[in-house]
C-alpha cells in the first residue's frame, strides 16, 4: 500500500490530530524552511558589522525579514496552496492535502540547497541513489537546506563584514599614531561607517541582493 492510499484511509479523526500536530510545527517550518533564515541571519550580522547596539531594534529586524520572506515565498506559498486545494476537493483528506502541498516547498529548498548535503542525509538514511528529485523526502531535504542557507548566509555576511572592519582598523591605526591610546576607536568609527553606509544605499543594496539571490 503505497503513502497516497494510506494517507486517504485515515479516519477524521487521526486527520484531525495530524492537522493540530502539523500547526505547532508552522513556526519552525516559516523559520527554518523558507527564506526568513537567510534574511534575518545576514541583518543580524549586518547589525553586528556597524556596531550599532539597539539600532535597528530586533523587532524592526525581524519584521523586515518577515514582509521579506513573504514577498519572496509569495508564489511558492500560492502553488502549495493550489496544489493542496485539488486533493481536498477530490478526496476530502486534509492530510493528503497537505501531503501534495508541501511538495512546493521542497523544490524550493531543493533549488537553494547544495547536492553534497542533501546526498549526505540521504546516504546516512542507507538508502540508494534517488532516480529522480520526487524521491527524496521531504525530511532529508530540510536539514540539508538549513545547513546550507547557514553557509549561504555566513558568506554573506562575512562579505558584508569586511568593509566595516576595514573601517576600524584604519580609526585605531589613526588614533595609534596620534597617541590618543585612550579614547575608543569605536566612538570614532561609528560615525564614518554609518556615513559610508548610507552613501552607498547599504540596505538597498543588501535588500536587493538578498531578494535576487533565491532561486
Amino acid at each position: 500500500m503505497d503513502l497516497d492510499s494510506i494517507l486517504k484511509d485515515l479516519n477524521p479523526a487521526m486527520q484531525l490530530m495530524v492537522v493540530m500536530a502539523a500547526l505547532t510545527v508552522i513556526p519552525f517550518v516559516f523559520m527554518c524552511m523558507t527564506s526568513f533564515l537567510r534574511f534575518v541571519i545576514v541583518f543580524s550580522i549586518l547589525k553586528t558589522a556597524l556596531g550599532t547596539q539597539q539600532v535597528p531594534p530586533g523587532m524592526v529586524i525581524i519584521g523586515l525579514a518577515m514582509i521579506l520572506t513573504f514577498y519572496t515565498m509569495s508564489p511558492v506559498f500560492g502553488e502549495m496552496y493550489q496544489k493542496g486545494l485539488k486533493p481536498y476537493e477530490k478526496t476530502g483528506s486534509i492530510v493528503l492535502a497537505m501531503a501534495e502541498g508541501s511538495k512546493p516547498l521542497k523544490n524550493f529548498m531543493m533549488r537553494q540547497t547544495r547536492q553534497s548535503d542533501v546526498a549526505f542525509f540521504v546516504q546516512t538514511l542507507n538508502k540508494k541513489a534517488p532516480a529522480t528529485p520526487d524521491d527524496i523526502g521531504f525530511w532529508e531535504v530540510a536539514p540539508a537546506y538549513i545547513i546550507s542557507e547557514l553557509k549561504t548566509s555566513f558568506e554573506i555576511g562575512f562579505i558584508i563584514f569586511i568593509p566595516f572592519i576595514v573601517i576600524d582598523l584604519v580609526v585605531a591605526n589613526v588614533l595609534l599614531a596620534l597617541g590618543m591610546m585612550m579614547l575608543s576607536p569605536t566612538i570614532i568609527s561609528l560615525p564614518f561607517k554609518l556615513l559610508v553606509f548610507i552613501a552607498v544605499d547599504g540596505w538597498g543594496l543588501i535588500v536587493h541582493g538578498l531578494v535576487q539571490s533565491f532561486n
